[in-house]
């Protein structure tokens, strides 16, 4: 008896605290929803629909090799901010972001890779970006560069996080 009484207690507080997290990630401040939108230092507050959009479609197109910002076929290259600003042309901007997703290119700028890298430009390949708007592309790029502000140095952190 005591078993199902400590048993119940624990899934009603799980529960309660899993509920509370949920509703603290959707109330998230305009300072965190605050990204980057071109290289000049303009910047965009998200709408909080952008911010759970990106982040849904993110998972479903994005997350198989990107989980948790890092990047599976090469760890040394994430998502990260540090790792996006050192991208030539950087990356660290929804511009930067959305010219990528539309036509990647190697990491120095040097060679188009749309045969190796989900993009629009190669969306017969990789049918999971044929259906994606400037919008979506732009609530992707917003998830993106709003996670560090989320998870910390756990976005784009590798092995020892994820």
């Amino acid at each position: 008896m005591i078993k199902k009484v400590l048993f119940l207690f624990s899934v009603t507080i799980l529960s309660f605290l899993l509920l509370c997290q949920y509703v603290n990630a959707l109330e998230l401040d305009e300072f965190t929803r605050t990204v980057q939108l071109e290289q000049d230092g303009q910047t965009i507050v998200l709408t909080p629909d952008q911010v759970k959009r990106g982040k849904r479609l993110f998972n479903n197109t994005c997350s198989q090799c990107h989980n948790g910002g890092i990047t599976k076929t090469n760890p040394n290259i994430g998502l990260d901010p540090e790792s996006l600003s050192l991208a030539t042309p950087s990356r660290d901007s929804v511009s930067g972001l959305i010219d990528y997703m539309k036509n990647p290119t190697s990491y120095d700028g040097e060679s188009y890779i749309s045969e190796l890298h989900p993009s629009i430009k190669s969306a017969e390949i990789f049918p999971k970006m044929r259906n994606l708007t400037d919008e979506d592309l732009f609530a992707i790029a917003g998830h993106i560069l709003i996670q560090p502000k989320i998870v910390s140095e756990k976005w784009g952190g590798g092995k020892i996080y994820y």
